[in-house]
């Protein structure tokens, strides 16, 4: 790092640390409305609580047609780094580690000269799902997290590149979370990465890039492994939403996702023949969790007859949907049962308690191929750059959740035809309970307050 800009950095660092100090950061993370950004929407304020050796940035974005966290890298690189001192000072970790691909060659050139000697890159391979926290600290670090465990129980913590760059903002000019960067892709006139304001419609990300360029289009929230299929593109955007993906309706990901549980059930009694590909590509089972997808697939057919800790390893699954897009040589999905086994035993109160076995021998080289899934998946054709865009729209209206967060939603503060500004508190975190602060994403009036949302209109 040049000296000059270690000296801005510090200079700019200890600033900020004088006013707030470490111990009050998790409480101004949790006014601003900071949560993970990476898809749960887990509370910052909580990670930031404990205490670790090791603060790990997740760039890896290993979803194909996401571009999000690689262009903010390189457009932001000073304030992400900061973030990280920030997170770093908080809990106490000593190392900074910013995970990320080779790939992405703008970000590493603008982070490069920006790292302090206790922060470093770690180069990632490019496969998936290496943005799985728990395959991006094995990939980066070497440390293993046990079955049901969370990363701080072997000293890391781990936030996406927009948590800490809204960490950074929040603590630096007291800004609170308004906004979310996300990509539209596929089958649209104009790919393209954006900033939007939380609350606006789907519908409205989707004009924004010129619409869909084919017939029957339907849509993903998210990435193609693990984004959800929406059925209202009235939803709106919030702040764990990662991408807008438009393809055709008779494409293989949008017929998985339209197959009822029946279907997926009946197709697993009937042509699941045991081969075990699914066990052998899992990415947990792999580096040593008991994860056996094959044979929960084989409970569910038979009455559910298996051991008790492989019927409750379904708890562990990550959803990455590598067994069903991926391993399953007869369109079965794995996935999906252990998502309706995960919801049984959850309803019972069940908990996994298992060892960390050993890993597999083969285990890195057993993550999917990022070009080899793409092909699998028939994304080529839609498969775009879609470069960062800013753009001066603004909405007519917001429909902001209460609950955009792991946790208890947020109290609303505000009553219809209450004037608002954006960045002012809307609903306050919800007392005694793992819940954060809801703000305003535009400036305007109130025109609706529901147990679940708050409207607001420009102007």
């Amino acid at each position: 790092m040049s000296e000059n800009l270690l000296n801005a950095q510090e200079q700019r660092v200890q600033q900020t640390l004088a006013a707030i100090p470490a111990a009050q950061i998790p409480e101004r993370v949790r006014q601003a409305g900071i949560v993970g950004a990476g898809g749960a929407g887990f509370p910052t304020y909580v990670k930031l609580q404990a205490q670790a050796e090791i603060y790990l940035v997740n760039a890896a974005e290993c979803e194909p047609m996401l571009k999000v966290d690689q262009q903010l890298m390189a457009q932001h690189a000073a304030q992400l780094v900061r973030g990280l001192r920030y997170g770093m000072a908080a809990t106490g970790a000593k190392e900074g580690i910013i995970a990320l691909k080779a790939k992405y060659k703008t970000a590493i050139a603008a982070l490069d000269p920006q790292l302090p000697a206790n922060i470093r890159i770690h180069i990632l391979p490019d496969v998936y799902p290496a943005g799985d926290e728990v395959i991006t600290i094995w990939q980066a670090t070497g440390r293993r997290v046990p079955p049901a465990a969370l990363p701080i129980s072997i000293g890391v913590v781990v936030n996406n590149v927009q948590t800490l760059l809204n960490l950074a903002a929040a603590l630096e000019d007291n800004q609170t979370v308004t906004q979310r960067t996300l990509t539209i892709n596929g089958a649209v006139r104009n790919p393209m990465t954006i900033t939007v304001p939380l609350g606006v419609s789907l519908r409205d990300v989707l004009a924004l890039a010129g619409g869909a360029t084919i017939p029957n289009p339907a849509f993903i929230n998210g990435g193609p492994m693990m984004g959800k299929l929406v059925t209202d593109l009235d939803a709106p955007v919030t702040k764990t939403t990662g991408g807008l993906l438009v393809l055709p309706e008779n494409h293989l990901i949008i017929q998985r996702r339209k197959r009822s549980d029946d279907a997926i059930l009946n197709m697993a009694k009937t042509v699941c023949e045991q081969c075990g590909l699914c066990t052998e590509l899992c990415p947990r089972h792999i580096i040593g969790h008991e994860l056996p997808p094959h044979l929960l697939v084989r409970a569910m057919n038979y009455q559910q007859v298996a051991t008790p800790s492989i019927l409750l390893s379904a708890l562990t699954c990550s959803e990455c949907s590598v067994c069903e897009s991926y391993a399953c040589p007869v369109e079965i999905s794995p996935m999906r049962i252990n998502q309706l086994l995960k919801k049984q035993l959850r309803a019972q109160g069940a908990r996994y308690q298992g060892e960390l076995r050993p890993q597999d021998a083969m285990a890195e080289y057993r993550m999917v191929p990022i070009k080899r899934l793409v092909s699998r998946l028939g994304l080529e054709p839609y498969y775009h750059e879609a470069p960062f865009t800013v753009l001066s729209w603004q909405p007519e209206s917001v429909t902001i959740p209460l609950q955009q967060h792991i946790g208890a939603p947020a109290e609303a503060c505000v009553q219809v035809g209450d004037q608002v500004m954006a960045g002012q508190c809307i609903a306050q975190p919800k007392a005694d309970a793992l819940s954060v602060g809801i703000h305003a994403s535009i400036s305007g009036q109130i025109t609706q307050v529901s147990p679940g949302c708050i409207t607001i209109r420009r102007g």
